[in-house]
């Protein structure tokens, strides 16, 4: 059974304070909650692992980097490496979130050495795929996240069922515009397509999860199609309130 994954990408947001109340909020609202096909994960500025680390206790939160250098130490300045992220406690990675594919141009071919990274430091890479509106309107969205997939997959060769993969339209992020949820399913199901020729159990086993404006209002109904493990929270996941529902939506469903 595949898990069901919350993950929440808190970008370049977040201070001392702040991730006090955040952690003291959501161990009220999750306190007792145990599940062990479930993971919520919080994705915050890797200045701020520690912090969280310390904080988080007997809540049932894990903590994943943001990004990650594909080299694992050397003269790489204002690089992060893998084993510093485990050190400092994560379990998970972003990888090849849009907004570093498109702001710090990063190939696919980056993108998958990044993730082959992760896998080594014992991390495991969320990675994440999508299109822009220009290439779903021009029918070319299949064969961009094919490629974004089958970059990583041939890279990680027999590593590949130990990842998870990200789908996020990029023209759904941060828009407040959301992948009508027959969109999205069809898009999921067509990326365990992807994954099924490289092999049935990894199709089966690796989770794939939805991230553009998810919501606390969009939450459940993304969360019951057949082929969506999870969901990557941005904005939403800076709010208690919202991230505390979106993560009960996900407890509580299929």
């Amino acid at each position: 059974m595949r898990n069901r994954l919350i993950v929440a990408n808190w970008k370049l947001n977040g201070n001392w304070a702040f991730n006090e109340m955040m952690i003291s909020e959501l161990s009220a609202g999750l306190g007792g909650v145990q599940s062990h096909d479930h993971e919520i994960i919080l994705c915050p500025p890797a200045i701020y692992l520690q912090q969280l680390n310390g904080l988080m206790g007997d809540i049932p939160l894990l903590l994943g980097g943001q990004d990650l250098s594909e080299h694992f130490f050397g003269a790489y300045t204002g690089e992060v490496s893998g084993q510093m992220l485990k050190e400092l406690g994560c379990r998970y990675t972003l990888v090849g979130h849009s907004e570093r594919r498109a702001r710090h141009q990063e190939s696919n071919e980056l993108v998958a050495l990044k993730a082959k990274a992760a896998l080594a430091c014992g991390l495991i890479p969320i990675i994440c795929v999508g299109e822009t509106l220009e290439e779903r309107e021009s029918g070319k969205m299949n064969a961009v996240i094919q490629r974004q997939i089958q970059s990583v997959m041939e890279c990680l060769e027999d590593d590949i069922s130990q990842v998870v993969i990200a789908y996020e339209p990029i023209w759904a992020i941060g828009t407040g515009l959301t992948a009508k949820v027959e969109q999205a399913q069809e898009v999921h199901e067509f990326i365990r397509g992807v994954l099924r020729e490289y092999s049935e159990l990894s199709a089966q086993k690796i989770s794939v999860i939805y991230g553009g404006s998810v919501k606390a209002a969009n939450a459940p109904i993304l969360l019951e199609m057949p082929d969506i493990d999870g969901l990557l929270v941005g904005g939403a996941s800076l709010l208690s309130s919202e991230f505390l529902a979106i993560c009960l939506s996900s407890l509580n469903s299929k």
